[in-house]
């Protein structure tokens, strides 16, 4: 479903994130997944932080961060993606909030972020696609800053107790027991998603 181009290697994205699949991609999922980003910019448009910036790990087109911008002015969000031509779509996309709303090309386990620079992140049907939780889970534990939530959504089955458990041995987004729900979405195609969230340690 969502874009979640992400990797723990430097490898190519799977082709249909990649020159005219990823046009299709990015028309079909605005259409389809509307309810889906509309209700996943909900949850962090309550929990952002006044002025907070705000990651998108898995960006694809950059759907999400459009819907969080029309909720949430102050804030300033970045998507990032492994493939560069979700990146090109996105940058179209977001183009109407300026410098409020950017995208750029990045591994989700080689960030380029200074430590505790992110106030929140959130990925969206992303997780399932990483090739190595182990490996993402502590770079997102060193950009979120301190008392800071990573919220996870993604299909039931997706790998989240490897998420826990590489925080676990990572000793990073441990603040607060890990909080796992399933949610209502409001759209047929995919009518719920796993809400995972985790906090960084104050």
């Amino acid at each position: 479903m969502h874009n979640a181009h992400t990797s723990t290697r430097h490898s190519e994205p799977e082709d249909i994130f990649r020159g005219r699949s990823s046009r299709v991609y990015d028309r079909a999922t605005r259409w389809l997944l509307r309810g889906l980003y509309r209700r996943i910019a909900e949850d962090i448009a309550d929990s952002a932080p006044d002025r907070a910036t705000v990651l998108d790990v898995g960006t694809g087109p950059g759907h999400l961060v459009t819907s969080i911008a029309r909720l949430r002015p102050d804030l300033d969000l970045i998507g990032v993606d492994l493939s560069p031509d979700m990146i090109a779509q996105a940058e179209q996309n977001l183009r109407p909030y300026g410098t409020r709303a950017t995208a750029r090309t990045a591994d989700a386990a080689d960030l380029p972020f200074a430590d505790s620079s992110i106030g929140l992140i959130v990925s969206s049907y992303s997780l399932h696609h990483w090739d190595n939780p182990g490996a993402v889970v502590p770079e997102l534990g060193r950009v979120l800053a301190p008392g800071g939530r990573l919220y996870i959504y993604d299909w039931r089955n997706a790998p989240f107790t490897k998420v826990d458990e590489a925080a676990r041995e990572h000793g990073v987004l441990t603040g607060r027991p890990h909080r796992r729900t399933l949610i209502r979405t409001g759209t047929p195609v995919q009518p719920h998603v796993v809400r995972h969230v985790m906090t960084n340690p104050e």
